[in-house]
């Protein structure tokens, strides 16, 4: 599939999926929820699907802004082969227009010479072996918008027993949700907040479709998935909006969805302070009375808020600090080693850690 795109568009470029052409001779890309309606030669919000000769095209396939192997707890993923390391990389371009983005230098790059590494699925599959990672990560820009390099690239890791990841915020229509989720292991998923006044002004975009998209996810799928809510003062931390937030997840998704909080730092377009720690804390805590039994920190020093504790005996059963693993008291199977209780997430056997180490490499085709 792969030599047949590039055979049709040339290298870097490939036909795109879900599009359909409209009477007035226009296409229109299906693929997310802005469905941008483009004349010849004009590109869609994203930036990277376009209209070339009436049919949509994705223009950076088998192109990357950098790899980079990470432990899989920065993605962040707290219950998905915990201690594990992945192999990192995004392209440019994103569907939402954040103004608090904090990887705003990818994502909302329109200069297509900043993806200077070149990959195709297969070399990227064969990087993860030879480095030994659990899992391959589409990360740093939003998946969403290279989906068809994501898809190909999880269909050559799974071939070779490698997991996949989407770190995504989820802005995506359900039938090309259906196809791409049924291609990755495990996600993080944004829910950037919970009022659709929020996404309006500050993303560009809307809450339902994200909140449909990951009660789909979690319902229809075998993809893993885990939370992040980046808190930013004033904007969405208030103890209203953390206690929707959090009856939420408890209603649609059950207890067992780990949900992260994040802390904001000032960063892109968006004037506002850096989020306190104790906000964080405060978060954390509207969660758990809310009946959540996974609720963790981010982007602070926070070791009990790093912590995962057994819903069973209430135990540690991971503590972390940071990015580093410090004590693991979990069966093979997952279960409790106090009590035997079973805790959600995929697990397996546990070795050494890789620990909070950052490892860039290069690939080239």
């Amino acid at each position: 599939m792969e030599r047949a795109r590039e055979a049709l568009t040339g290298a870097g470029v490939v036909a795109a999926r879900w599009w359909h052409t409209l009477p007035d001779g226009r296409i229109q890309c299906d693929l997310c929820p802005r469905d941008c309606k483009l004349h010849e030669g004009q590109r869609a919000a994203c930036f990277v699907r376009a209209n070339q000769g009436g049919q949509m095209i994705l223009t950076t396939y088998g192109r990357s802004s950098g790899f980079c192997i990470d432990p899989v707890e920065k993605k962040p993923l707290n219950h998905f082969y915990p201690g594990s390391s992945i192999l990192s990389f995004g392209t440019a371009g994103c569907n939402l227009a954040c103004k608090f983005c904090q990887n705003w230098d990818i994502s909302k790059s329109r200069d297509m010479d900043r993806l200077m590494d070149e990959a195709s699925p297969a070399a990227i599959v064969q990087a993860a072996k030879t480095h030994g990672v659990k899992s391959v990560a589409f990360t740093y820009n939003d998946p969403v918008i290279f989906a068809e390099y994501a898809m190909d690239t999880a269909d050559a890791c799974h071939a070779l027993g490698i997991q996949t990841v989407a770190v995504t915020a989820g802005y995506m229509h359900l039938p090309a949700a259906r196809e791409f989720y049924a291609r990755m292991d495990a996600a993080n998923i944004d829910l950037k907040a919970f009022t659709d006044d929020f996404y309006f002004k500050l993303c560009g975009g809307h809450l339902q479709p994200v909140l449909d998209l990951i009660a789909f996810v979690h319902r229809e799928t075998n993809c893993w998935i885990e939370l992040t809510t980046l808190l930013i003062p004033g904007k969405n931390d208030s103890d209203v909006e953390l206690r929707l937030l959090a009856d939420w997840c408890f209603k649609e998704l059950g207890p067992d969805v780990p949900l992260h909080f994040s802390a904001y730092h000032p960063d892109y377009k968006l004037d506002a302070p850096a989020t306190p720690p104790a906000t964080l804390a405060r978060a954390r805590q509207i969660a758990r009375d809310a009946g959540l039994r996974y609720v963790y920190t981010g982007n602070v020093h926070d070791r009990t808020g790093d912590t995962t504790l057994c819903p069973g005996c209430g135990k540690p059963i991971i503590e972390r600090d940071w990015y580093e693993i410090l004590s693991y008291t979990l069966y093979d199977s997952g279960r409790c080693q106090h009590c035997g209780t079973a805790i959600a997430g995929r697990f397996g056997r546990f070795e050494k850690p890789f620990g909070s180490r950052r490892i860039p490499i290069h690939l080239s085709t």
